[in-house]
């Protein structure tokens, strides 16, 4: 890693295209990896790195907020659904 301790980009392209780092070919596990929301292998589209614990909260706030949402729309507009 160079002097701001970020990662290159070819770094992040290792990590990224390393087989290791994805359970079930799926799931994003990096230790190394300090982003939150690295890009997923098809560059299409990011994922989670469950390796780091900012990230389970990040995932845990979007659901909350998610069904915050559903549950003030609910309230809002309690017909709407029937």
């Amino acid at each position: 890693m160079n002097k701001s301790n970020k990662p290159s980009p070819e770094t992040l392209d290792k990590w990224q295209n390393d087989s290791s780092n994805w359970k079930l070919f799926v799931f994003y596990f990096n230790k190394e990896d300090k982003r939150i929301f690295p890009p997923k292998r098809s560059k299409l589209g990011w994922t989670i790195n469950f390796a780091n614990p900012k990230s389970i909260l990040a995932m845990v706030g979007i659901v909350i907020a998610a069904m915050s949402i559903v549950i003030l729309i609910r309230f809002i507009f309690p017909n709407l659904w029937t």
